[in-house]
């Protein structure tokens, strides 16, 4: 049944309350730290990934109020949850032992390739060869392994906070634009390439090269911009000595991750999957590390609150993109997927009718660059704002702090698609 006027307000109400709770989940943390009869209250609500879930429970309730429990069942239902459900179980396998031992021993050596300081060589390498893994094992599945390693090298270490906070919104902007070389690996892409008949070599020709061309360049700023830091960093925590884990485990869980791709919307299959490794996992325990878990479901949770969200937001985000030409879509949807992430804004502008080859483009290339300002900006955000977050003062990450941190990878990727693409 489509959505009535009070179903879209409570949506968009909802959905801004979401938003607000994101910026108020360090205050939330600081509540907590204080203790008191409500202390477990106050330090759930300041775990920014529970905000999206939390509002989306909060609108179903407010739905079987006002409009009736059947009204409620039937939003859930619909919802589509597939994409929590991926990242949740990508992140999970993405982040074991032999996945990030293998993405650590290949980021070090091209590292150890390069002139100049380790610690340079490390930064660069981790953050422009990361996010381009993205359009090959997925970006949430990027994100995770990027991001561990950066928390094993950088975000261990008592490093200037403004190091971190440009570092992550680097990490945010590569991450977005890194996926989309191919067709299938980036949420934004999957959400449209299908619709407008994209396949890998249309995406390469139009998006690839100059996403290469902007990963390498953020990831060479930041470098530059940080020299002092990095070039007294010690390197040892990528060379503990530890036993290398088996080829053959390591491609059981490359495999996996294979899997995962190509069965994502066969539920039974894609479960199927999942429950095989975790028996493998727990059969090779030796060679694993603790499984991420409670992160990877915090994540899930947070997509699937967006994922319930979000639909209810096109009645006043489809009209806008229909009323935009090229360039002003272009910068529109570079500010709109902050606030509305960049997958959801692809998919509606699959269903405005007589878009040009351009306006394709600029509103792609306008939701990829505009990915990294927000953490609801781009699936896989949430996910490396979990495995991250710690490396933080209070152990929280503030969302104005990260939007300054992504302004200039931001402009250096709208930059690009601007030049070499529209």
């Amino acid at each position: 049944m489509p959505p009535t006027w009070l179903t879209n307000t409570l949506g968009a109400l909802t959905f801004a309350g979401a938003i607000l709770h994101t910026f108020l989940a360090g205050r939330f943390a600081r509540l907590a730290k204080r203790g008191g009869p409500h202390q477990g209250f106050w330090h759930l609500l300041g775990e920014v990934e529970i905000a999206f879930g939390l509002w989306a429970v909060i609108f179903l309730l407010l739905l079987g109020v006002t409009q009736g429990p059947n009204v409620a069942v039937h939003a859930l239902e619909s919802a589509s949850l597939a994409e929590p459900a991926f990242v949740f179980a990508v992140m999970a396998v993405a982040s074991t032992k032999p996945v990030v031992d293998l993405a650590t021993r290949i980021i070090t050596r091209a590292a150890g390739k390069l002139p100049g300081p380790t610690g340079m060589a490390a930064c660069f390498t981790t953050l422009a060869l990361g996010p381009l893994l993205g359009s090959l094992i997925t970006e949430p599945a990027a994100m995770t392994v990027t991001a561990l390693i950066l928390s094993r090298i950088f975000f261990c270490r008592p490093l200037p906070e403004s190091f971190k906070y440009a570092m992550l919104g680097t990490l945010f902007v590569n991450i977005s634009v890194g996926g989309v070389l191919t067709h299938f690996a980036a949420p934004p892409v999957v959400m449209s390439a299908s619709a407008w008949g994209w396949d890998s070599w249309r995406m390469f020709s139009h998006f690839g090269w100059i996403a290469v061309l902007i990963v390498t360049a953020n990831a060479l700023i930041l470098t530059m911009a940080f020299a002092g830091p990095l070039k007294t960093l010690d390197m040892s925590p990528l060379s503990g000595g530890e036993k290398i884990v088996p080829a053959w485990i390591t491609g059981v869980h490359l495999a996996t991750l294979f899997l995962l791709v190509v069965f994502l919307h066969h539920p039974v299959v894609f479960l199927a999957v999942l429950v095989v490794f975790l028996g493998f996992a727990a059969a090779y325990e030796p060679h694993q590390s603790k499984l991420l878990v409670r992160p990877a479901l915090f994540v899930g949770v947070f997509l699937a609150g967006l994922a319930l969200l979000g639909p209810y937001q096109r009645f006043w985000v489809q009209p806008l993109l229909e009323r935009m030409d090229h360039l002003f879509l272009y910068f529109g949807a570079m500010g709109l997927t902050a606030i509305t992430d960049n997958a959801a804004l692809t998919y509606l502008g699959t269903l405005v009718e007589n878009f040009s080859d351009q306006q394709k483009f600029s509103l792609l290339a306008g939701a990829v660059a505009g990915g990294g300002l927000t953490l609801i900006a781009n699936a896989p955000n949430p996910a490396g704002h979990a495995l991250l977050k710690h490396g933080f003062k209070d152990g929280t990450i503030s969302p104005l702090s990260l939007f300054l941190g992504a302004l200039v990878p931001t402009a250096v990727a709208g930059t690009f698609f601007l030049l070499f693409g529209l």
